[in-house]
Order: C-alpha cells, then sequence, then structure tokens
C-alpha cells in the first residue's frame, strides 16, 4: 500500500466519526452544523442518496430531496467536521450504484422501493430428541 493511502487511513481513524453504512437508494437525514452570525445551530437534511463516491478521506455522496416543488440535490464530504451524524431512515432496493435518473422523474415515478430486512428464509428448526 503507498503512503498516501495509509496517511489517509491513519487520519479516518484519528478523526473517530461513526459513519453508518448506507447505500444508494437510502434514505438518510444528515445532521449539518450551520454558522449564521455568531449562532451555531444543527439543520437536519433529509433525502434519498442518488450517489456515493468512496475515496477514503475524499469520500461524498449526493442527497436529493424534494423542497417545495423543486428538487434539491447537496453533495457531502463524508469525514467532513461539518457533519454532525448521519442516520438511515430507509433502506432502498435499487439495481444502480448512481440514482441520476431520478433527476428526470417526478412523483411516484421516482419512487423506490424498500429493501426487505433479513435475505434468506428463516430454516425450520429440526425437533429436539430426548
Amino acid at each position: 500500500m503507498d503512503i498516501i493511502k495509509t496517511l489517509e487511513q491513519e487520519e479516518i481513524k484519528r478523526l473517530g466519526r461513526s459513519i453508518p453504512d448506507f447505500s444508494p437508494g437510502d434514505t438518510v437525514v444528515v445532521n449539518v452544523n450551520v454558522v449564521e452570525g455568531d449562532r451555531k445551530r444543527v439543520q437536519a437534511y433529509e433525502g434519498v442518496v442518488i450517489g456515493k463516491r468512496n475515496r477514503g478521506l475524499n469520500s461524498s455522496f449526493i442527497v436529493r430531496k424534494i423542497s417545495s416543488g423543486e428538487g434539491v440535490e447537496r453533495t457531502f464530504q463524508t469525514y467532513s467536521p461539518l457533519i454532525a451524524s448521519i442516520e438511515v431512515k430507509r433502506r432502498g432496493d435499487v439495481g444502480r450504484s448512481k440514482l441520476y435518473y431520478l433527476r428526470q422523474r417526478s412523483g411516484k415515478a421516482a419512487r423506490i422501493k424498500e429493501k426487505l430486512a433479513g435475505g434468506a428464509a428463516p430454516e425450520a428448526e429440526a425437533p429436539e430428541q430426548s
């Protein structure tokens, strides 16, 4: 491994951030620290992750939401100090890594199926022999 990647991994460990595992199609709430003048507050930004860029310390993701009937997208740096927390609200079941096609869709056409938890069917338990 080259020295740059090693340094980036050490920096990520030093930050000690707990980033939840999320993927494109998931609905997330990103709590962002906003500074207005001398006041600091936390602003929640909820939307669908339409893309993720995994580049170590330079990782980022794009969140899209509909605000007052207009589509709004915001790019967040994953390890930015401005991000207070990230919470996954809902898992989406999509077949793409970039959901840019949602930009052309509106209303019901832009819905994303929910991914059901579990995956495999539970196995039947064998009765105990005594």
